[in-house]
C-alpha cells in the first residue's frame, strides 16, 4: 500500500468535468414497525427526509468531497427538482454552469425509502424514479455540445457517466471525445447497460461491470480470464487505450494496449449498501489519472474507495482522510489484529485528534524521523520525547523521502511497516507519514507544545524550531543512547 499512500499525498486539486445524466437522490428514513392491515405490506412510520446529489452529479460530488475542482455538464428541469439540484451543486462549490434547464423534461429522481428494524439495521425497502429516458431535442443537445466544449478547455480529465436518461448521446459524445483529444487529455467513460457500445469509439477507457461488459461483448464473466478477454474485446472494438471491467468484490480487470493484462483484487467488506460503489470507483479512478497517475495505481486506489463506499449507507461521499487511513491500516489487518491501529492517520484527521486533546488541556511533543531499522536507541529517544509532554506525535518519512535523505537503497522496512512497528510503541500515541523532505508542513499543523530532536542536533538546525518558538512554545534536544546507530546496525548486519 505504500505507494497509494504516496498517490493519495500527491492528488493536489485536478480539474475534473463531469458528463452525464444529472438526479437527485431523495431518502425517507423510518422504522418499520408492523405489517399494513390494509395490505401484506410493510408500514414504515417516516421520520426523516434526505436530499443528495445522484447520477452524474453524485460522481461530481464525490469528486469534490475527495478534494478535485469540479464541473458538470448535463440537463435538469425547470421544476422545483431542479432547482433543489442546482443549489446544491453550488453549494458544494461545484462549477453548475454547464447544468442546462430544459422546460420540456422532468429532473431525474430517485426516492428510496429506508427502513429501520427495531430502530436499527436500515435497509432499502424500494426505490420510486421520477424520469424522462428520451435523447434529448436538438436544440438541447447543440446548448449542451456548447457548454461542453468550452469546459473541456479548462479541465485534465472528461468523466463520462451514463445513466441512460437521454443526455450522453452519440452526437454529443463525439464531440467529447474529439474536444478533448485535441487538448490531449483522457476521456473515461462509465456506460450504460446495452449490447451497442459504439458510441463510447474513442475513449480513453471505460468501466462497465462484469453484467453491462458482457452483454456489450456477448460473454458470460464468471472468472477472471472471462474478464480480461471481455476487457480486451471492448479495448479493441473501441479503440480504447484501455478496457477495464469492474467484478464488484472480485476488483478489477484491466487489458491495455501496451499488453499488461491484470486483475486486481479488493479485500472483503462489510457490505451495507452497493448503492454508489461504481460512481465511486469512478470518480477514484479519473481524479488519479488526471493527477498524473497510471492506470494500475489509480485501479488499485479506486478498489479501495469502492470499498469504503458499500460501508456506507445510500450514496455517499469518501474522503482523502478515510481513504489513507483505510492505507494505513492494512498492514494491522493483514497482521490478523490491530494493535495500535487507532494511532495512525492522515495529517487532517490527526490535527482533530489533537484539537480534542487541547480541549482537556493536555499538551502535545512532536517528533520526526525515517525510523527505518528500530533499535533501542529509537525506544529510549521516544520514551524521552514522550516525557516532554501529554501526547507523543511522531512523523514518519515516507519511503521516496527516506530515498531522497539515504539514498537508493534505502528504506530496508517500507512505510507501512515503520509505521505499524511505531504505532504498536505505548510511548508513541499518534503516527503520521509525510512525502516531503522536511516536516516543516507537519509541524506548522500540529503545532507542537514541545519539538524534539536528537541531542547530536544543535537547535539552530531543527527544522520548525523558530516556528515553535515563535508562539511559545519549546524545542528539546533529546539524548542519544551510545552504541547505536541505524546506518551501523545496517553495516553489521551485512557484514554478518
Amino acid at each position: 500500500m505504500t505507494d497509494l499512500v504516496q498517490l493519495v499525498q500527491s492528488l493536489g486539486a485536478p480539474r475534473v468535468l463531469v458528463l452525464g445524466d444529472l438526479m437527485l437522490d431523495r431518502y425517507v428514513w423510518g422504522n418499520a414497525e408492523r405489517i399494513s392491515q390494509e395490505a401484506p405490506v410493510i408500514l414504515l412510520r417516516a421520520d426523516t427526509r434526505e436530499e443528495r446529489l445522484g447520477g452524474a452529479s453524485s460522481v461530481a460530488t464525490m469528486l469534490q468531497a475527495l478534494g478535485a475542482r469540479t464541473s458538470v455538464v448535463g440537463v435538469v428541469g425547470t421544476d422545483a427538482d431542479g432547482f433543489r439540484a442546482r443549489h446544491i451543486l453550488t453549494g458544494l462549490n461545484i462549477d453548475a454552469e454547464g447544468a442546462v434547464a430544459d422546460p420540456d423534461r422532468p429532473t431525474s429522481v430517485k426516492e428510496r425509502y429506508i427502513g429501520r428494524a427495531q430502530a436499527k439495521h436500515p435497509q432499502q425497502m424500494i426505490r420510486v424514479d421520477y424520469e424522462s429516458r428520451e435523447p434529448v431535442s436538438d436544440a438541447v443537445e447543440a446548448r449542451l455540445a456548447d457548454v461542453l466544449v468550452s469546459k473541456i478547455r479548462e479541465c485534465d480529465i472528461v468523466l463520462v457517466s451514463d445513466y441512460d436518461k437521454g443526455v450522453c448521446t452519440p452526437r454529443l459524445l463525439r464531440t467529447a471525445v474529439e474536444a478533448a483529444r485535441a487538448r490531449g487529455v483522457r476521456v473515461i467513460a462509465d456506460p450504460t447497460r446495452g449490447g451497442d457500445y459504439s458510441k463510447y469509439r474513442g475513449c480513453s477507457s471505460m468501466t462497465p461491470n462484469r453484467l453491462e461488459a458482457g452483454l456489450a461483448t456477448n460473454r458470460t464473466i464468471r472468472t477472471a480470464d472471462d474478464a480480461l478477454a471481455a476487457a480486451a474485446q471492448l479495448r479493441d472494438t473501441l479503440g480504447l487505450e484501455a478496457g477495464i471491467v469492474t467484478l464488484d468484490k472480485d476488483g478489477m480487470a484491466l487489458a491495455h494496449r501496451d499488453g499488461r493484462a491484470t486483475v486486481f483484487p479488493t479485500r472483503p467488506r462489510e457490505v451495507y449498501d452497493i448503492t454508489g460503489a461504481g460512481d465511486m470507483v469512478m470518480a477514484t479512478f479519473g481524479l488519479a489519472l488526471a493527477a498524473g497517475a497510471d492506470y494500475d495505481p489509480a485501479i488499485r486506489l479506486a478498489n479501495v474507495a469502492g470499498g469504503l463506499e458499500v460501508e456506507k449507507i445510500g450514496v455517499a461521499t469518501v474522503t482523502r482522510d478515510e481513504i489513507m487511513a483505510d492505507l494505513l491500516h492494512a498492514p494491522f489487518r493483514a497482521a490478523g489484529r490491530v494493535p495500535g491501529a487507532a494511532k495512525v492517520h492522515a495529517l487532517p484527521a490527526l490535527v482533530k485528534q489533537l484539537k480534542a486533546r487541547r480541549e482537556k488541556g493536555e499538551t502535545v511533543a512532536f517528533t520526526n524521523g525515517c525510523f527505518d531499522v528500530l533499535h533501542a536507541g529509537h525506544v529510549q529517544y521516544l520514551a524521552e520525547a514522550r516525557a516532554q509532554a501529554d501526547c507523543l506525535v511522531v512523523a514518519v518519512n515516507s519511503d521516496e523521502s527516506v530515498r531522497q535523505l539515504k539514498g537508493p537503497t534505502r528504506p530496508l522496512n517500507a512505510i507501512d511497516a515503520r509505521a505499524l512497528v511505531l504505532a504498536g510503541l505505548q510511548d508513541v500515541d499518534f503516527v503520521t507519514i509525510f512525502a516531503d523532505a522536511t516536516p516543516a508542513a507537519v509541524i506548522e499543523a500540529v503545532r507542537p507544545d514541545v519539538l524534539v530532536k536528537g541531542a547530536d542536533y544543535r537547535k539552530s538546525d531543527v527544522v520548525g524550531a523558530d516556528f515553535v518558538e515563535s508562539y511559545g512554545g519549546r524545542v528539546h534536544l533529546a539524548g542519544l543512547r551510545d552504541g547505536f546507530s541505524t546506518t551501523n546496525l545496517i553495516a553489521r548486519m551485512k557484514a554478518a
